[in-house]
């Protein structure tokens, strides 16, 4: 997959103790008699895909256009409807647009972090960035409350991910696959794959070798969390190696051509792919970075012919490929990126600049309810009306979404107590 560079405390809201629940007027008697009844989907995600669209992909020409805006607002694109009466989303997205019955579509999403680097930590953690900590990213948190297999990664960023431990501690990073799978080839991942000839038992020397020169330091590796991190490393990377089940697990080649065909040939396409196979086998996280969404320069002639094409047929495929092998319902989905676009055309260099007052998200699996649209801006698209749904908000929803209650505390390695999510509350209508 290519690389892209880019240019450049509000108190929790529970809705356990405020009385309106959103834009929608949903109370929560109203929200509690929805639970009693069973009219509330359960969570029962119990594992994700998150994909990270790097630079802060255009509301306006994605999933909000605003056809009747003025000339200066509204773009080049023309909205298309999808298979949900009602919803409409960008020309250039046509398949996206056959699957919109499987997503949840979150229109409005703000806050007010404009800056790649804060609104990439901001929407890979749910948590507003601080000076004196780092947050873990949600696959860590992921991984330290559902576990993983012992001979498979737990948590497996294609190529990379912008979600780090933080302070739960490297025994929780993500193994990067470096690069992305090409058609038909078998994937080689360092550290997985065996190469240059070496074999199983050759490996199993090695590691016997290493035990044994690890006896004599074990007394320098009490309570130190690196150490403990890179302990566990070790283990993972011995364990897959030696397992086929890992081996096999990115190997692209082995899925059917029927199958692995509407993924196309293109690094995200394939990324894709990879990812349902992965979570098949009982990876319980990966992520997927898609980059060059930084459009402050010829915004469509970039989202038409680069962008758009090749998400549109990589998450299509994503959507439709989980529903084939059953794994929909079992695997939470999350569509970001840092921030939207300046609803007002940048007319000198026919793009358009950070904006973080309104951005889109998508949600699909699990207990999400599809087929909806949640949050709504303005003619303009400049900001949310009715009701300010925040990263935060998103972030405990898709833990809700998991079985995970984003309330929880954990306490850094000096003993500071800090809840999984700061601020934000679970949005009921995602699973009403």
């Amino acid at each position: 997959m290519a690389y892209f560079r880019t240019c450049d405390g509000v108190a929790r809201r529970d809705f356990l103790k405020v009385g309106v629940l959103g834009g929608g007027a949903l109370t929560l008697s109203g929200y509690l008699r929805m639970v009693a009844a069973g009219e509330v989907r359960p969570a029962r995600a119990t594992s994700a895909i998150f994909i990270n669209l790097q630079g802060g992909p255009s509301h306006m020409d994605t999933f909000d256009l605003k056809p009747q805006a003025p000339s200066e607002y509204r773009g080049e694109f023309q909205p298309i409807p999808t298979n949900v009466p009602g919803i409409e989303i960008s020309e250039h997205l046509p398949k996206t647009a056959l699957v919109m019955d499987k997503v949840c579509l979150l229109r409005g999403i703000t806050h007010t972090l404009a800056a790649h680097e804060l609104g990439t930590q901001y929407v890979n953690t749910g948590n507003r960035p601080i000076a004196s900590l780092e947050f873990p990213g949600y696959g860590a948190v992921v991984v330290k409350e559902l576990g993983g297999a012992e001979n498979l990664p737990a948590f497996v960023a294609i190529p990379n991910s912008a979600q780090k431990p933080g302070y739960l501690g490297v025994q929780y990073a993500p193994l990067n696959t470096g690069s992305t799978p090409q058609p038909g080839k078998p994937f080689s991942v360092r550290g997985v794959s065996l190469e240059r000839g070496l074999t199983v038992s050759e490996v199993e020397r090695r590691t016997n070798l290493l035990k044994d020169l690890d006896t004599a330091f074990r007394g320098f590796e009490k309570d130190n969390q690196l150490l403990e991190g890179l302990d566990k490393f070790s283990e993972q990377a011995y364990a897959m190696i030696t397992s086929k089940r890992a081996r096999q697990a990115f190997d692209v080649s082995q899925e059917s051509p029927s199958f692995a065909e509407p993924f196309g040939s293109t690094p995200f396409g394939q990324s894709c792919l990879l990812a349902t196979r992965l979570v098949e086998a009982g990876v319980r996280f990966v992520t997927i970075s898609m980059g060059g969404w930084d459009t402050h320069n010829n915004n469509w002639e970039v989202l038409k012919t680069q962008r758009l094409p090749q998400f549109d047929q990589g998450f299509a495929a994503l959507i439709n490929g989980l529903q084939q092998k059953g794994l929909l319902q079992s695997t939470a989905v999350f569509v970001t990126g840092e921030f939207g676009r300046t609803p007002k055309i940048n007319t000198s260099r026919n793009g358009r600049d950070h904006y973080a007052r309104s951005m889109f998200m998508l949600l699909a699996g699990g207990g999400i309810k599809p087929g909806q649209v949640i949050g709504e801006t303005d003619d303009k698209s400049l900001g949310p009306i009715n009701h300010n749904y925040s990263p935060a908000d998103v972030a405990a929803s898709f833990y809700h979404n998991l079985g995970i209650d984003h309330r929880k505390e954990y306490h850094t390695s000096t003993g500071r107590p800090v809840m999984i999510v700061r601020d934000g509350s679970v949005i009921p209508e995602l699973f009403a």
